[in-house]
């Protein structure tokens, strides 16, 4: 996955600002279960809000690198407990692509 730029990034955390969280990570970690389902969020949407559980820090920030590595993904912010992620998707219909600048 390409790095994204600043610019790319404010973008695309303005587009996730009103977003809820469609994905939680729960006690269990990321078991694959949770990346299945990161994964299947992740194909029909290119944006996506994360919860991760309470942790300490530094095993959020693991937690986080090995989350978006796992699903091919960017990550974009984490804010908290919230991580968001993106992943461009070809197989979208282009109207519901999203156009970084």
């Amino acid at each position: 996955m390409q790095a994204l730029t600043g610019k790319q990034k404010r973008h695309l955390k303005s587009l996730a600002q009103s977003m809820p969280p469609l994905a939680i990570i729960g006690k269990g970690g990321l078991s694959q279960a949770a990346l299945d389902n990161v994964r299947r969020l992740l194909d029909g949407r290119e944006l996506l809000k994360v919860r991760l559980p309470a942790l300490p820090p530094a095993d959020r920030r693991s937690a986080t690198a090995a989350l978006a590595e796992s699903v091919g993904a960017t990550c974009v912010d984490t804010i908290g407990r919230m991580v968001l992620l993106y992943r461009p998707c070809e197989s979208l219909d282009p109207s519901e692509r999203i156009s970084l600048p």
